[in-house]
């Protein structure tokens, strides 16, 4: 299936900040080599290394990678992929299942509306509307101690980021996500997808039911 990529951006002035920020994306590799890590964007490997993964991402032909930057410094992300050979989601083989496989912002611009902003212009121009994405939200992933806030407060917020796009909660099976009550499940089905593909996907969340 195409995976349809079209350029967007828009320019952000939040008052703490003189110069505006750029949210920009689905961005190319080699524009990618051009910039440069914020030094706290660590939550999932050291920054020069998260630079090389978001530029492996980006070359691939589901692969999208949504930035923030302030000048040459990226300064949050999101990252739209295939999920994991090694996680369940992978099992279909789904072209057209797309997971939202991670948000960050640096430390020093939180709370002003970045992943959001980044989230929204990926779905500018109805591109992901033949996909269903989904986010699978582990409470280990959450930055707890530098936010301040509970694991619910933290569940509560990703939640809410997530309804900005219009994903959901699913209800699945899937025993990472079951082992935490704080975990979920976000889905946000386009609006041309095949119910085949819901179908199999409804497959893919629940592999313990009973027959009666």
């Amino acid at each position: 299936m195409e995976h349809w990529k079209k350029y967007h951006s828009l320019t952000l002035r939040p008052e703490a900040f003189s110069a505006g920020i750029v949210v920009e994306g689905p961005v190319e590799p080699d524009r990618l080599r051009s910039l440069v890590m914020h030094r706290t964007l660590d939550m999932f490997r050291k920054p020069k290394e998260q630079l090389e993964a978001l530029i492996e991402i980006a070359g691939l032909p589901e692969g999208r990678i949504i930035i923030a930057r302030d000048g040459d410094v990226i300064i949050g992300y999101v990252t739209f992929h295939y999920p994991d050979p090694i996680e369940r989601w992978s099992e279909g083989n789904m072209p057209d299942l797309v997971e939202c496989g991670a948000v960050e912002v640096a430390d020093d611009f939180r709370s002003i509306g970045l992943g959001k902003a980044m989230l929204r212009l990926a779905y500018e121009d109805e591109q992901l509307e033949n996909v269903i994405t989904f986010a699978t939200e582990y409470y280990w992933h959450w930055d707890l101690e530098k936010s301040g806030l509970s694991v619910w407060e933290y569940r509560a917020m990703m939640e809410k980021l997530m309804k900005s796009v219009d994903m959901v909660w699913f209800a699945t099976d899937d025993p990472e996500i079951c082992s935490h009550p704080a975990n979920c499940l976000m889905v946000r089905i386009g609006k041309r997808v095949p119910l085949s593909s819901v179908e199999q996907f409804d497959r893919i969340r629940f592999q313990q039911r009973f027959m009666y």
